[in-house]
């Protein structure tokens, strides 16, 4: 049998599952297979709210349809009346699903708490469950408290932590956004219960309201898939592939489990499933199958846990789909018909022969089924007669019909000296007459043009101006070419400048100007030389300075002598130190070119917390490894122990000459609870202390808490207490409560159904009226307890403001509140 600690394939697992893309925070969900969830909790459904959780679930108040406030909480199907963000509840299928709603108290703490029963042990288990924030992204101004919740699994002595893990800050969203956290963990040997305890990680105000559902409890194991002999995890056939027959195997990745046990399952419809007797390997071979079948391995790692649902995963389920075939179709004459196993389905095929394209319109073709074949029928209509020179015929096979087209050819256009006339036996236009002749003896820069509207020539043209020339050009008018001839040469260009010399022309002197300088020497290093390039136009400067040596020492340094033109090498190894300590050695470190030291002191720090109570003392115990130990207190004492009263740093040094261990002891003392002020915030009650800690409050001296409010509390008197979880000085005062309800709704649903004062009981007088807004005594009570429904004479009173006047041993208040429908 396993031992109880977790072993090193179950660390690493747990590891994977916080760390793999399912995981929230430091939340984690099984990586293996599950089993059918042993622990369900959807928190029902209904329009109604509640019913409250079972005593010590929660220490929350519940209240109804009103909505919690800071530290309260409901179960119902949606929060439309409070504003909150949420229609509907998780749970799929749901109809009027409810949910855990929670408005989170002012201080972080728990605010859930269940016993789940009935695991098995060493078996690792999956807790999951859905929660959101309710406060959408636009509440409180935007700045609303994010909601943040750490999930705890104890074991059922509530002393050992198997899980936990944080949601992180979830802020809120325009609409609601269920998401899914989960932990895994496992049991121990002998371990059937554990606690599941969800904790506040924020702080009340505005914001930090939430929903949770679908709380969900269910073994954890392997990945467990199943294959058959061709390394497929399903299969599908058609009904005239079967009677089929395979072998399937569960093949577990052992990331959780040591060893396996199996049964397998057979189901027809994938919901129900049946045990098949015999079948406990790791493998199973069927023969048979006409059907759709499902098949599946109940796996457990102790052959006892095999019986016992809870302690169980279930494999992935292996499917054999079986398609029934369909009866042969019904096929034309050119068709043929043949079955395919593969799809499971009549393959036809064959095509129609194609109707004849090449009909004339006058044409039509007709399939005959009897012989399979297209006949055509149809003769084309006669071509009509009597046509013009111009027109002609055309059969249009669109309209099926002759189309007779054509125009007289029009008169054509007619320069200013010809005549057109129309000749019948050829069908067109003969035209005569002759263009006047154009004009000869031209100068080369004229041009004639015919005028149409005279009908004559007419010449234009003007001689081309003269160029405008350089100062060694001469222009020639050319009859031939009828354009300027220009003639000239510029002066040529100075040769043999110097590198540096540039030549421009001048137009003014019609010459040449050479203008320039050569460059000046550059300064030289004591190794260079400069030498003047003609090609380049520059000094081209050549040497080398001398290398710098090579092999220094670390301490050694080479500085260049310009006046020698060489380098001076100077420097001397650093003196090794002198004066070290026993544990202490040297070596000369070429890199940084010191002398550094190694060895360190045998020397370890320890630092203890300790606390105790106001006016007693604690013992401070230095224990140690070291034998023949001596110690020595910083306040003188020498042994191994002290007694201390009060608060402070006590510090003891524990060595044997060689090895020394200093412990810091931080003693720290828990004050007694003094209350500084008890006060009333509406239905609230407020215990304010001098001195700050965590402390425990009370109204009866039984039931303790955390937190200082004391909700939705009666008017009345009361003795609060006040003590430290750790200590036991109680504190406790008196305080007399006064509370007047702002509204109450009297629809039974057992919250504010009455409008309630029991006070009388604390005064020597009393007396209670209520009016309605025109002054109207509706009810009163003298000397007595107020526990008024909202009915007067037998009448339910409609929803609107009431006033009260309530006189105490003669003292008035007068005031108003609502009922609310």
């Amino acid at each position: 049998m396993r031992k109880p600690q977790l072993d090193l394939k179950l660390l690493l697992f747990l590891c994977f599952s916080v760390f793999t893309g399912n995981a929230i925070a430091q939340l984690g969900f099984c990586q293996g297979n599950s089993g059918d969830p042993i622990f369900v909790e959807d928190f029902g459904t209904g329009t109604d709210y509640g019913p409250p959780l079972p005593a010590g679930t929660t220490t929350y108040t519940f209240v109804g349809f009103n909505g919690p406030q800071d530290g309260e909480y409901t179960i119902g199907s949606n929060t439309f009346a409070y504003g909150w963000n949420l229609p509907s509840d998780h749970t799929p299928g749901d109809t009027n699903g409810k949910a855990l709603i929670v408005n989170a108290s002012f201080t972080a703490g728990e605010f859930y708490n269940t016993s789940i029963n009935g695991l098995c042990e060493n078996t690792t288990y999956e807790f999951s469950s859905w929660l959101t924030n309710i406060l959408p992204s636009s509440g409180c101004g935007g700045n609303g408290i994010p909601v943040n919740v750490k999930f705890e699994i104890w074991d059922i002595t509530d002393t050992n932590l198997l899980a936990s893990g944080d949601t992180g800050n979830i802020f809120g969203t325009p609409s609601p956004t269920w998401e899914q956290y989960g932990l895994v963990f496992q049991t121990l040997a002998g371990q059937t219960s554990v606690i599941l305890k969800m904790i506040n990680n924020g702080v009340g105000g505005c914001g930090n309201d939430l929903a949770i559902d679908d709380i969900v409890f269910k073994s954890c194991g392997d990945l467990i898939e199943v294959e058959d002999s061709t390394s497929n995890n399903s299969i599908t056939l058609c009904s005239s592939q079967t009677p089929y027959a395979d072998t399937i195997t569960a093949i577990p990745d052992n990331a959780v489990f040591n060893a396996h046990f199996y049964q397998w399952q057979i189901s027809s419809d994938g919901i129900t499933w049946l045990d098949i007797v015999g079948e406990t390997n790791a493998s199973i071979s069927f023969t048979g199958i006409t059907t759709t079948t499902y098949y599946r391995a109940k796996v457990a790692e102790f052959q006892a846990n095999l019986s016992n649902s809870d302690c169980i995963t279930l494999s992935d389920v292996y499917e054999i789909t079986v398609n029934q075939a369909p009866p042969p179709p019904i096929t034309e004459c050119w068709e043929t018909a043949s079955f395919d196993d593969d799809s499971c389905s009549w393959l036809v095929s064959g095509i129609q022969p194609p109707a004849p394209t090449d009909l004339e319109c006058w044409e039509t073709a007709t399939f005959n089924n009897t012989t399979c074949a297209w006949e055509v029928t149809g003769s084309q209509p006669p071509e009509p007669i009597d046509l013009e020179c111009w027109e002609t015929a055309t059969f249009n096979n669109t309209s099926c019909s002759w189309e007779v087209t054509g125009a007289q050819p029009e008169q054509p256009s007619l320069e200013c000296w010809e005549t057109a006339t129309f000749n019948n036996v050829t069908c067109a236009w003969e035209v005569t007459g002759t263009q006047p002749p154009e004009p000869t003896d031209l100068e080369c820069w004229e041009t004639a043009i015919f005028n149409n509207t005279t009908c004559s020539w007419e010449v234009t043209g003007s001689q081309p101006e003269q160029p405008a020339l350089e100062c060694w050009e001469t222009a020639t008018f050319n009859n031939t070419t009828c354009a300027w001839e220009v003639t000239g040469t510029q002066p040529p260009a100075p040769i043999g400048l110097e590198c540096w010399e540039v030549a421009t022309f001048d137009n003014g002197t019609c010459s040449w100007e050479v203008t320039g300088s050569q460059p000046e020497q550059p300064v030289l290093e004591c190794w260079e030389t400069a030498t003047f390039n003609n090609t380049t136009c520059s000094w081209e400067v050549t040497g080398t300075q001398p290398a710098e040596p090579v092999g220094l020492e670390c301490w050694e340094v080479a500085t260049f002598n310009d006046v020698t033109c060489s380098w001076e090498v100077m420097g001397s190894q650093p003196e090794e130190p002198t004066d070290l300590e026993c544990w202490e050695s040297t070596f000369f470190n070429e890199d940084t070119c010191e002398w550094e030291i190694q060895g360190t002191q045998p020397l370890e720090f320890r630092d203890e917390f300790v606390v105790f109570c106001e006016g007693e003392e604690v013992d401070l115990i230095a224990s140690t490894s070291i034998i023949n130990a001596q110690y020595q207190w910083d306040s003188g004492e020498i042994s191994e122990s002290i007694s201390v009263g009060v608060a402070g740093t006590y510090v003891v040094e524990v060595t044997d000459g060689c090895f020394t261990e200093i412990i810091t002891f931080t003693a720290t003392e828990i004050e007694n609870p003094e209350i500084e002020s008890i006060t009333s915030d509406g239905s609230s009650i407020i215990v304010n202390l001098t001195n700050s800690g965590i402390y425990q409050y009370s109204i009866d001296g039984v039931n303790y808490q955390y937190s200082n409010i004391f909700n939705n509390q009666s008017s009345g008197l009361y003795t609060i207490y006040v003590k430290s979880p750790d200590c036991d000085y109680v504190a406790s005062q008196t305080y007399f409560h006064f509370y007047i309800q702002k509204f109450i709704t009297p629809n039974d649903d057992g919250d504010n159904d009455f409008f309630v004062l029991n006070v009388a009981q604390f005064f020597a007088s009393s007396e209670v009226y209520i009016f309605d807004r025109y002054g109207k005594l509706l009810y009163s009570a003298k000397n007595a307890n107020v526990f008024w429904d909202g009915i007067y004479n037998g009448k339910v009173l409609p929803a609107s403001d009431y006033w009260y006047r309530i006189v105490l041993e003669g003292r008035e208040i007068k005031g108003h509140f609502a009922i609310r429908r």
